[in-house]
C-alpha cells in the first residue's frame, strides 16, 4: 500500500482535505477522526503525499482564479477613490499611488514575459 497512483480510503482523503483546512497537525488529525501519529505515518505514503500535492495545488489555484475575479473591484474600488473629490486627500493619493505602483509593477511583468518567451524562443531554435 501507498504506491503512486493508488487509491486513497475514505479516512485518508479526510485526513488529506483536513491537512489543507487546518492550521495544524494535531488538529487535522482530530478533525479525520485519527491519531496524529497515524496521520504521520500516512505522510509517509507516497500515494497520500501525491494526493495532498495535488489537492494543496487545487486549494491554490482556486485561490488565485479567485483573486484574479476580485482584481477588477479592487482596481475599480481604487479608482473610485481617487476620482471622488469628497474622499479624503490622504485616501486619494494612497488610492493614485498604489494604482500607479501596480501599473508599473503589471508593464515590468508584462515586458519580462515578452522578453522570457522570446530568450525561450531563440534557444530552441538554435537547439
Amino acid at each position: 500500500m501507498g504506491q503512486r497512483g493508488e487509491k486513497l480510503n475514505k479516512k485518508q482523503e479526510i485526513a488529506v482535505m483536513a491537512i489543507v483546512t487546518e492550521p495544524t497537525m494535531q488538529k487535522a488529525a482530530d478533525k479525520a477522526g485519527i491519531a496524529s501519529s497515524t496521520l504521520y505515518r500516512w505522510l509517509q505514503l507516497d500515494s497520500f503525499q501525491e494526493h495532498l500535492k495535488r489537492m494543496k495545488s487545487e486549494t491554490v489555484s482556486h485561490a488565485t482564479t479567485r483573486l484574479r475575479q476580485s482584481m477588477t473591484v479592487a482596481i475599480d474600488t481604487l479608482v473610485e477613490m481617487a476620482e471622488n473629490k469628497k474622499t479624503p486627500a490622504v485616501a486619494r493619493a494612497s488610492a493614485a499611488r498604489t494604482l500607479l505602483e501596480y501599473g508599473f509593477k503589471a508593464h515590468e511583468n508584462e515586458d519580462l514575459q515578452e522578453r522570457l518567451e522570446r530568450l525561450e524562443e531563440m534557444a530552441s531554435d538554435s537547439a
